[in-house]
Formats: C-alpha cells, sequence, structure tokens
C-alpha cells in the first residue's frame, strides 16, 4: 500500500501496533507483508479500515506525527462522515503549545468549533466533559493574542458553590474564589509556560476573573471566554453578553446536563440557546459523548450518565438536546 517504506512502518507502528488496535476496533483481520497489507473481514469494517490507513498514511505524508490516540479519533471520524479528509481537520493547527504539542481538532465538531470561532463574534460550545470544549477556546484566545488580533484575553467562570458554601471557605474574596478559576488557569499554562503566562497576567495582558466582577464593564479588543456557563442565571448571562465592546469576540462554554444551580433557577446558557438561535454572528456548537477526546473511559462514563439520565427521565439527554437544537439551526 505505501511507497515509502518508512512511513508504512510508522503506519503500522511498531510490532504493528497501530494495526493491531485498528484490528480490535473495527473487527477485521490485517495481514502485512513488507509494506503490503490484505485486510479482511466484513465488507463494510473493510472498506472502513481502507479508507482510514489511506487518510493516516496522508497525514503522515504531511509529517503529522501520530499517536495511537489519533486513530480512535480517526475512526470515529471516519465512521460518522465517511467522506471527511482527515488531512483538513488534524492539520489544521490551532496553536502550538508550551510542550510543543500541536493542538489541532480532533473531531468532526471540534473542527466546526474552532472554524466557528474564527468567524462569528459570538460562539456556544456546549456538550459533556472531555469534548475540548475550553481547551480549544483557549488555544483560539492564544493563537488570537499572539497574532495580534486582540489586545488581551479575559477568562470567567461563575463562582457556584456546588457543595461547600463559601462563606466556609478561607481566606478573603480573591482566595475564596480561585479554586473555581484554577482548571482556566491549568489550561493556559499548558498554551504558554508558566513564567510567560504569570506576566502576561501580571500586565493585566491576561485576567482570570469570577463572573461577578464583569458587571459594569466593556471588553474591547478581547477574546473572552466564559467557562462552566450552565452555572450563570439568566441575569448573569444577559449581563456577561453585554459587556462585549468593539474588536472583541466571547466563546462561551458549558454541560447543560451538570448544573449546580438551586432548584428553580433556570440556567442562562439552557435560556440563551433557546432564545438566541439565527442571530447573525451567534454560533451555537453542540458537542456529544463521541466527541470526547480524554481517555477511552471517560467516553464511556458520559454514556452511562446519559443513558441513566434517559431511564430515569429526568431531563433530555445530551445527544437529545443537540438533535433538539441542530433541528433549530
Amino acid at each position: 500500500m505505501a511507497e515509502d517504506q518508512r512511513l508504512a512502518n510508522l503506519l503500522f507502528g511498531q510490532a504493528n501496533i497501530n494495526l493491531k488496535q485498528i484490528e480490535q476496533i473495527l473487527g477485521v483481520h490485517i495481514a502485512s507483508k513488507g509494506s503490503e497489507l490484505h485486510i479482511s473481514g466484513d465488507d463494510h469494517q473493510v472498506s472502513l479500515a481502507k479508507r482510514l490507513l489511506e487518510e493516516l498514511y496522508g497525514l503522515l505524508k504531511a509529517d503529522y506525527p501520530l499517536y495511537p490516540p489519533d486513530i480512535d479519533y480517526a475512526i470515529r471520524i471516519l465512521s460518522a462522515d465517511g467522506k471527511a479528509r482527515l488531512k483538513d481537520i488534524f492539520l489544521d493547527t490551532v496553536c502550538i503549545s508550551a510542550r510543543k504539542k500541536i493542538i489541532s481538532p480532533k473531531s468532526l465538531a471540534q473542527k466546526s468549533y474552532i472554524d466557528a470561532i474564527r468567524h462569528n463574534e459570538i460562539v456556544f460550545g456546549i456538550g459533556p466533559a472531555g469534548t475540548g470544549k475550553t481547551y480549544l477556546a483557549m488555544a483560539m484566545a492564544v493563537s488570537f493574542l499572539l497574532k495580534k488580533e486582540v489586545a488581551r484575553i479575559v477568562l470567567v467562570r461563575p463562582a457556584v458553590e456546588a457543595g461547600e458554601k463559601l462563606g466556609f471557605l478561607p481566606g478573603d474574596i480573591a482566595e475564596k474564589v480561585n479554586p473555581y478559576l484554577r482548571p482556566l488557569y491549568d489550561a493556559l499554562f499548558d498554551m504558554l509556560d508558566y513564567e510567560r503566562g504569570q506576566m502576561l497576567i501580571e500586565k493585566g495582558v491576561i485576567e482570570v476573573a469570577p463572573l461577578a466582577f464583569m458587571r459594569g464593564r466593556t471588553l474591547n479588543d478581547a477574546f473572552v471566554i466564559l467557562d462552566e456557563a450552565q452555572n450563570t442565571t439568566a441575569e448573569q448571562m444577559k449581563m456577561f453578553l453585554t459587556r462585549l465592546g468593539f474588536g472583541s469576540r466571547a466563546v462561551i462554554t458549558g454541560d447543560i446536563t451538570q448544573i449546580d444551580l438551586p432548584t428553580g433557577r433556570k440556567s442562562g446558557l439552557k435560556e440563551a440557546a433557546e432564545i438566541l438561535q439565527g442571530i447573525k454572528g451567534i454560533h451555537f456548537n453542540f458537542f456529544s459523548d463521541r466527541d470526547v477526546v480524554r481517555h477511552p473511559i471517560v467516553q464511556a462514563i458520559v454514556k452511562a450518565y446519559d443513558r441513566d439520565r434517559i431511564r430515569k427521565s429526568e431531563v433530555p439527554a445530551s445527544e437529545g438536546d443537540i438533535e433538539h437544537y441542530d433541528r433549530q439551526d
């Protein structure tokens, strides 16, 4: 199959580990001889395996460093859309992290998400944990800052009491809310090394703040990320969205199945998804368990909770919500 033996070796993996991974996931048998492959099994799965190997070879030919998780992501992509081109997705580099890791989309939904951020003033990323909503938004924010398309980054999170009362936590208000902002710092310092990130924070180029601190402000020339937006009230969401000034853009992320607001309080994220559809410059991007890019067990956990939610008929499952909103797009 591969005319270049070096690329064939990379494609097959050490001791054919990549081929074994494909065999296990697709339920096919792959025999290799030199740079040639013979695939047997169900016709549909054989066809998918051939397309997968051709697409992965194309990535390697373009100098993309192939890792085992990429094979899993690639299979999900091609299973969902047989006409998808992996080059268009995996080679769409958002930025390169402090550890020289190439950050790029790993699913069709992630590709749609970063394209939407490039072309819209306000983008909502809604879906379960592990789908890259916040991480990719942060990568895009850093990319915009480094290209001088914005002058600063503002990272915002609601400080919702989930199990512990803020009043019982030690320290002043800044120390009380800092644990809620920690995930944003973690993502930031993955994009920029700690020293550089800290320097930009000290200079005010990057600001990390609780949502309550946004009231009364106008944010110009900024890339603003509101994380965990399912825990905003309707009033807070409206307040946040109206902070956006000239030359700015906002990304709002959240999981509407993980709302920690008191009973009877409607999530500002859910309300926004209902009333802001169809406005030019505002885009809604929905993720499902198929887009989880963490350890495979995380995807299994998300699916299990969705099944249990359906069984209990408490609230719509994430995929059901996605279908509901997709019909409105």
